[in-house]
């Protein structure tokens, strides 16, 4: 089945203290219908004109477009970074049983 453009996969690096509470977060809102944490990443970038590396977790949260922004907002206010990154890639395909489970997960608040 195809996932079309409404479906998306939001990746969003975090310490290892907080992956797991941003996760459980987004699941508990239903922001996102199923979230994972992939340890052991290792981030370099610049910050402050310094090139820098971090150890950090990788959130690959399964959500829809609609929910894209409350994500955004809502991992803004509980992240410890002042720019994390938050992330978000079409799901181009997935079973049709997923997709449908994924939508309904998400959609309940918004039915409420």
């Amino acid at each position: 089945m195809s996932g079309g453009s409404s479906l998306l996969e939001v990746r969003i690096a975090a310490p290892a203290d907080d992956a797991p509470r941003i996760a459980r977060l987004l699941v508990e809102e239903r922001l996102a219908a199923c979230a994972q944490v992939l340890p052991g990443m290792t981030s370099t970038f610049r910050w402050d004109g310094e090139v820098t590396t971090a150890d950090e977790h990788l959130v690959l949260a399964k959500t829809t477009r609609s929910r894209f922004d409350a994500i955004l907002d809502r991992v803004g206010e509980v992240h410890p970074y002042e720019t994390p990154e938050i992330i978000a890639v079409p799901i181009v395909e997935a079973s049709a049983a997923y997709a449908a489970w994924l939508v309904d997960e998400v959609s309940a608040t918004e039915r409420s």
